[in-house]
């Protein structure tokens, strides 16, 4: 049995393998390839939809705990190829 997480996009829950880890970094939102960076993660569908439901509930700061802004540029361009 794989561990389940939900997406923090669209709060649907999904098996950790198809969801994307991410970390903040230096104010900086990264993609956690191995799901072994230290640090508080996020997950997320790698899809462009839930990455903007996320920016647009504010639910990285919350998830990452973190109170400055994040900047999310580097996610949205890997989300867009």
């Amino acid at each position: 049995m794989e561990p389940v997480r939900t997406c923090i996009g669209c709060r649907m829950r999904a098996d950790r393998s198809s969801l994307l880890r991410v970390v903040a970094r230096d104010s900086e939102l990264v993609v956690d390839e191995t799901a072994s960076l230290p640090g508080r993660g996020a997950w997320l569908h790698p899809t462009v939809v839930c990455c903007e439901r996320a920016v647009k509930r504010r639910a990285f700061g919350r998830a990452l705990r973190v109170s400055s802004n994040l900047n999310t540029q580097t996610l949205e361009n890997r989300l867009n190829g």
